[in-house]
């Protein structure tokens, strides 16, 4: 696991890198657990888009990953270490005893032909999955339910992973990459280790032709535009805002809350900085 830089042929190619996928087994991914993935270039269901700069890329297939991680007391092999276009973090194929097969988020620690199990009895290593009321504080961990049964929904960027810091009845609380302090009950489960490819924060793109291959369109300043599409446009020449920074849709850009009342906002004991 490592980076690849490139000798300055072009402008684009003098600061480039990218990884060097050492870790990586050299197999075709599973084709039972590929599934067709088509874009939606930030669109809605009425075509409209509600996510602004998406669109274009190359092509992809979707993993299904098992953020469940539901197969219980059935020990599985890892049988490689792959590739996923859809996120940061590498991937593991599992070969369970019983014959199926899954994907799930590959730890730093985990190499092929290694063992893993999700129990609550399972042992505190990488990649194996255990209620939080079974794992020692100061243990790191990934792929964090926010409810119990509901599946991993945090931790999940290469890199990343969250620490038990302390036990108080029902709940554990964990400091997440954020720094944010949150309390979780201990009957949600979670993997055991920090996420690999740890080296994915180091890349640099290079180009601009590499943010479009990942599906990435430009974003235009708002001083660039006109009074009807951004309340920043218009002016003779370079203007200043002569206003607070604002969205185009003329919400407030900075320190303004947007955030509806969440009931899980009471488990949070310190917010992320």
């Amino acid at each position: 696991m490592g980076l690849k830089t490139y000798n300055p042929t072009s402008p684009g190619r003098r600061y480039m890198s990218s990884a060097n996928f050492e870790e990586l087994s050299k197999i075709a991914p599973e084709k039972s657990l590929l599934l067709s993935l088509k874009k939606k270039a930030g669109r809605n269901n009425r075509g409209v888009i509600t996510v602004r700069h998406r669109g274009g890329g190359a092509k992809r297939k979707l993993r299904v990953i098992d953020f469940k991680r539901d197969k219980l007391g059935i020990p599985g092999k890892v049988a490689s270490i792959e590739y996923d276009p859809n996120r940061s973090a590498r991937i593991a194929l599992i070969h369970y005893v019983d014959g199926e097969k899954r994907y799930i988020l590959a730890p730093l620690d985990l190499n092929l032909g290694d063992t893993i199990k999700a129990a609550e009895d399972a042992e505190i290593r990488s990649g194996n999955a255990l209620p939080l009321s079974s794992i020692p504080t100061g243990t790191l961990l990934h792929n964090i339910e926010l409810e119990p049964g509901k599946g991993g929904q945090l931790v999940h960027s290469a890199g990343t992973s969250a620490q038990i810091v302390s036990k108080e009845d029902k709940h554990v609380l964990i400091k997440l990459p954020s720094s944010e302090l949150r309390k979780f009950h201990n009957k949600c489960w979670a993997s055991i280790g920090q996420i690999g490819n740890v080296d994915h924060e180091n890349i640099k793109l290079g180009k601009a032709g590499r943010k479009r291959w990942l599906g990435l369109r430009p974003s235009v300043r708002g001083s660039a535009m006109t009074p009807r599409d951004h309340p920043h446009g218009g002016g003779e020449g370079r203007a200043p805002r002569g206003m607070p920074p604002k969205t185009p849709w003329g919400k407030p850009a900075l320190g303004y809350r947007t955030r509806r009342r969440k009931v899980s906002d009471k488990m949070i004991l310190r917010r992320r900085e």
